[in-house]
């Protein structure tokens, strides 16, 4: 009877030792919540391409504003990213700007006569993406999708350029844009 007694009692202090204080482990890097990317486009007049999501993945299909540019103009683009299911509304752009080096925008067009090119960078001298400027040429239609990776592989073939193509790592947020451009 001692001998289970003392067991019991080993058990239990071995537990309460290796539990520690802290119930709730840090993650490190905890993907954040993105429900609204608001890209605001200024230039001979000002585009606000919006995506607003506020129940996240499922549910209630995201709403999504898209809008028409200029021919041959040049637009300065900022974007802004927002975790509205707080309040007041989270700034997931300041986490981005803050991990630069972790994060890059990519940006691709089914208009062939559209380009974005980058205004910012990370601390390293590559590009980041929440500032940049957009060059329309000729009328046309299409998409611009918008793309958040986290952790790309910013050394690898054409990612420094904005090809999306090697970069890697994990999406944070997609979004593609109906585009005008007259």
């Amino acid at each position: 009877m001692k001998s289970k007694f003392l067991l019991f009692a080993v058990a239990v202090f071995t537990v309460f030792i290796f539990s520690g204080c802290d119930p709730d482990p840090v993650i490190p890097n905890e993907e954040e919540l993105i429900t609204t990317l608001t890209y605001t486009l200024t230039g001979p007049n000002t585009v606000i391409l919006s995506f607003e999501d506020l129940d996240g993945d499922g549910g209630t299909a995201p709403t999504i504003i898209g809008g028409t540019l200029e021919a041959n103009q040049s637009y300065t683009g900022t974007i802004i990213l927002l975790n509205s299911t707080e309040t007041p509304p989270e700034d997931i752009g300041a986490e981005v700007a803050e991990e630069d080096d972790e994060h890059q925008f990519f940006f691709t067009s089914s208009i062939s006569d559209l380009s974005v090119t980058y205004n910012d960078e990370d601390g390293n001298g590559n590009p980041l993406g929440l500032a940049t400027t957009i060059t329309t040429g000729e009328p046309g239609s299409g998409t611009l999708t918008v793309t958040l990776r986290h952790e790309p592989a910013k050394d690898a073939a054409g990612v420094a350029d904005g090809d999306i193509t090697n970069a890697g790592g994990e999406t944070d947020i997609e979004v593609s844009f109906d585009i005008e451009v007259i």
